[in-house]
């Protein structure tokens, strides 16, 4: 058996790097359709034919309005990503809105798939995130105030807690057309189907009571 050239494994560990990111576009626009029959299929999404788009498909007005937090949290999260904002398609970028009410939290959460930059316009945020196993779980928080700017890497668990007593509000871009979001409370305990409490217990370090009891309550999801 021959080995691989070292030139050809270099270049195909670049190529699977590069594929982990969304692709650059090869095209000016390719605005998302659910439309079948109307262009081609890139990247999760059909195109919508270039010579049928117009001005509109590149606006998103869902941020004008503030997001409903009258519920468990005290936090709405509008997106504009690729689902909400079909003209965002194959660009690499979405944002967010989230709407705080005094003492809102936007849970723990990951997003697989983008890094994010975080803006405070009104309020005052606790944030934080957590770094892998392999950087012993440490936590980075800070205090941000209106104008003030945090980043948080790609994949890393992060979270915003408003500590003021009136409404914050803040704005989020992201590296990534569909990042994602994993909470981590309703993704562990709110599975469907649940995840075995055998697996729970063992890996919280609690009795099966306290799994059950988890399991029973209902995890709002702030960005429906």
């Amino acid at each position: 058996m021959k080995f691989l050239p070292i030139s050809f494994l270099i270049l195909a560990l670049a190529t699977a790097t590069a594929f982990a990111y969304d692709p650059s576009p090869l095209q000016d626009i390719c605005v998302a359709t659910n439309d079948q029959d109307s262009g081609v299929f890139v990247n999760g999404k059909f195109c919508k034919d270039p010579k049928q788009t117009t001005a509109d498909d590149f606006l998103f007005m869902g941020f004008r309005t503030p997001g409903n937090t009258s519920n468990p949290l005290g936090s709405k999260v509008t997106q504009a990503f690729v689902n909400q904002f079909p003209g965002l398609n194959t660009l690499g970028i979405s944002m967010a809105r989230i709407d705080f009410a005094p003492g809102g939290l936007n849970p723990p959460h990951t997003h697989p798939r983008g890094t994010e930059v975080l803006v405070v316009v009104e309020g005052t945020l606790l944030v934080g995130f957590v770094t892998s196993n392999q950087l012993n779980n440490t936590l980075f928080t800070k205090v941000l105030y209106k104008g003030d700017m945090v980043v948080f890497p790609i994949g890393l668990i992060h979270f915003e807690l408003n500590i003021g007593n009136t409404y914050a509000l803040a704005f989020s871009g992201l590296s990534s057309q569909n990042p994602g979001a994993i909470t981590i409370a309703n993704a562990v305990f709110g599975a469907k189907p649940p995840v075995s409490a055998d697996v729970l217990t063992k890996a919280f370090q609690v009795d099966k009571k306290a799994v059950d009891y988890l399991q029973a309550l209902y995890w709002f999801d702030n960005s429906k």
